[in-house]
């Protein structure tokens, strides 16, 4: 059984890059927002679920109707707990099924709202990704092509560095990517020893 280690990070502060990073030296990584988009998708109860919580247009032609139901959720705290409600727990099943198929001596899932989901429980060490705010919605802009109000937007809906910081185990900042390569060499010898 693999050793779980969660990463997280706001939007904009490279936990995505980190995870590439662990990728290419081997380790496996599960992509918990692929995740959920696939589940959501493929599997029929959640499909269900979802359209009966949320009406029939959820889905169109066989696919999620992802504005439909970013406008019902979005705006919504109730609405969009109640849609995590339903995707959190297929999520964390799929990855455990999927980390118990995987070789490796640990395993990533990476994911946004690591804490909010209640995923940290179920891994064995939890990293933030954090960098400045400026910097997180310049990347972000350049990125996504969004305004900064939009993004500003989307980093209001998630747990704050200082939450993050308090949370982890450990904290990563990164401002300069080229340094991340050091950080991950010395990070995977940890998670290889189980520190």
């Amino acid at each position: 059984m693999s050793w779980k280690v969660g990463i997280t990070g706001g939007i904009g502060s490279g936990k995505s890059t980190l995870c590439r990073l662990f990728q290419a030296r081997g380790v496996a990584v599960y992509d918990t927002d692929a995740a959920a988009k696939r589940l959501m998708v493929e599997q029929p109860a959640l499909r269900e679920a979802i359209q009966a919580h949320f009406g029939a247009a959820s889905y169109c032609g066989g696919e999620l109707n992802r504005p439909y139901l970013a406008q019902r959720v979005f705006a919504d705290p109730e609405q969009r707990a109640l849609l995590n409600s339903l995707v959190h727990p297929a999520v964390l099943a799929d990855f455990e099924q999927w980390a118990e198929e995987q070789a490796g001596e640990y395993v990533i899932l990476e994911s946004a709202i690591l804490f909010e989901a209640g995923l940290d429980k179920h891994v064995d060490r939890t990293v933030a990704v954090l960098a400045p705010e400026r910097l997180r919605i310049e990347r972000t802009m350049q990125r996504d092509g969004a305004s900064e109000e939009q993004v500003r937007s989307r980093m209001a809906a998630q747990a704050d560095d200082d939450t993050l910081r308090a949370r982890a185990d450990i904290s990563v900042v990164n401002i300069f990517e080229e340094e991340l390569e050091s950080i991950v060499q010395e990070l995977d010898f940890r998670f290889k020893n189980r520190m």
